[in-house]
């Protein structure tokens, strides 16, 4: 059996799955601490499942404390960034288009030396090492605790990235490094933009690492645990420990797979309605539409994978205006409980509307008796607007397709959409995202640049799809059933070659 555990800003929901069997589920609300909301639901679960906790062999977190830490600004470690580039690249320099405050916030300690490759392979300048322990220097009085390094074309060829991070190591021992290939795609400025992110990251992870680890060891539960990527996959504690940035967004991404098991449908519109937003996305193959752009993370842009979702501030804690006709995007978030008239509280919610309608039984109805008349239908029509307009943004075609709603607000989408050919609420819908998480599978990915004048196209898509299995292997999955489940091939514009980037993915079950 395993235990998937999905934090989000209002609920912490947590599911016990046996195969693909749903043998328990518990939402609490989100606690200030996370960890106690966190701890509730552990034991709530467990203890309505029956089992004992020998029987669980995993557990599998996904947690919105990362991407809340960016945009925020909170719990940020002071970071610095080297980029080997000179002397091309001096017009743009490392964080040129952030936030200032978010600069700010990491310490501005940002450095250029040189080095690089072009992307044949073609070094733009060797390495300067009386230049790079200058920089050092610089850095260990700066009071940055972490150091992000990115090179031109590195993804590609990545070697001068790992000597740097060899000096630097040598010089600054226990100095936490991460090198941008190993995060981000082609693309300098927004590559390195996510490997500086990730420096700033590591502590807090060590800090969620650890508290999560407690809080099993506290539960009685004796298993490994694994933490979801964005992608739909999950990763091992170990490797949240050195990149952080790769949880961002994995909360809509495990609705979405949570939502694709429990309907059985692999292709289809979702829907997860939370408590402070509605986020629609695209299942392709029963995984979320990986976003084709460039996505911005607390005002910084970043290009490294992130799935294709659209959030609206519709949620059961949304404020709604007197008249009906406004609806969020502030809500009480986990205050709902407290906040929302139907509880006692004088806050009209999305949650008040769904209860004077009738749609559900919660609370005290007669709370909500003065209410205007009209006012709940007003609501509920303008509910619907918004999720048709999002539905109409997220759909690639004019062809009506399915749409599988999930989550704790489920009730506040109705049951005819337009662009919608039907609507699926199955068993469970409101812990999809705990489902999502408790089903993860490890991934794995590869992007190589292909010739396709002196290049066999074959040949390369076997090398990719090669590399991406290797690397789904080493992140823990099982050889049998492993898969490659997309292989992607984009023209690259301006180049002196004609190219093509291939991006191949891996995807296996959980090697326990």
């Amino acid at each position: 059996m395993r235990i998937g555990i999905d934090v989000g800003g209002t609920h912490t929901d947590a599911a016990i799955v046996d195969g693909g069997t749903v043998v328990a589920s518990y939402k609490a609300v989100t606690s200030m601490d996370i960890t106690s909301g966190i701890l509730e639901a552990l034991n709530a679960v467990v203890d309505k499942a029956q089992i004992a906790t020998s029987e669980i062999r995993a557990v599998m977190l996904g947690t919105t404390q990362f991407t809340n830490a960016v945009v925020e600004r909170r719990h940020l470690t002071e970071a610095a960034v080297i980029r080997l580039c000179l002397p091309a690249g001096e017009c743009l320099p490392p964080m040129v288009d952030w936030p200032g405050e978010l600069a700010d916030t990491l310490g501005n300690h940002s450095y250029m030396a040189h080095g690089g490759n072009e992307y044949n392979g073609e070094v733009v300048s060797p390495l300067d090492e009386g230049e790079l322990n200058k920089i050092i220097d610089s850095i260990s009085e700066s009071g940055a605790r972490a150091l992000a390094i990115s090179a031109s074309f590195s993804p590609l060829h990545p070697e001068m990235e790992i000597r740097v991070a060899d000096l630097v190591r040598s010089r600054l021992p226990g100095m936490p490094v991460v090198l941008s290939h190993e995060l981000g795609r082609l693309g300098i400025l927004e590559r390195e933009n996510a490997a500086l992110l990730n420096a700033s990251l590591l502590d807090m992870a060590q800090n969620v690492v650890s508290a999560f680890e407690n809080a099993l060891a506290e539960s009685n539960i004796n298993a490994p645990f694994f933490v979801s990527q964005n992608d739909g996959t999950i990763m091992h504690a170990d490797m949240v420990r050195r990149f952080p940035i790769l949880t961002f967004s994995s909360g809509p991404t495990n609705s979405m797979r949570g939502a694709a098991h429990l309907s059985g449908i692999k292709n289809a519109i979702v829907a997860d309605v939370g408590g402070t937003t509605t986020d629609v996305g695209m299942l392709i193959s029963g995984f979320p539409r990986e976003s084709s752009w460039n996505v911005e993370i607390g005002g910084v842009r970043s290009n490294f994978r992130m799935p294709d979702i659209l959030a609206i501030g519709l949620g059961g804690g949304s404020l709604i205006s007197e008249s009906g006709d406004t609806i969020g995007p502030q809500s009480v978030g986990n205050k709902l409980n407290e906040e929302a008239i139907c509880f006692g509280g004088n806050v009209l919610t999305a949650t008040d509307i769904g209860v004077a309608s009738g749609i559900f039984d919660l609370g005290d109805r007669s709370r909500l008796d003065s209410l205007a008349e009209g006012v709940a239908d007003t609501a509920l029509s303008t509910m619907q607007e918004m999720v048709s307009r999002a539905v109409e943004q997220v759909k690639t075609g004019p062809d009506d397709l399915p749409l599988i709603v999930v989550g704790g607000g489920e009730f506040l989408i109705g049951n005819s959409i337009a662009g919608i050919s039907e609507i699926h609420r199955p068993p469970n819908c409101e812990v999809a995202n705990a489902v999502g998480a408790a089903l993860a599978q490890v991934s794995g990915e590869c992007e190589i640049l292909h010739h396709p004048r002196t290049e066999a196209r074959d040949k390369i898509l076997a090398k990719a799809s090669e590399l991406a299995k290797k690397r789904a292997l080493a992140n823990g999955a099982m050889a049998k059933g492993l898969e490659i489940i997309s292989i992607d091939e984009i023209p690259i514009p301006y180049m002196a070659e004609e190219t093509v980037r291939i991006h191949a993915r891996a995807v296996g079950n959980l090697d326990i």
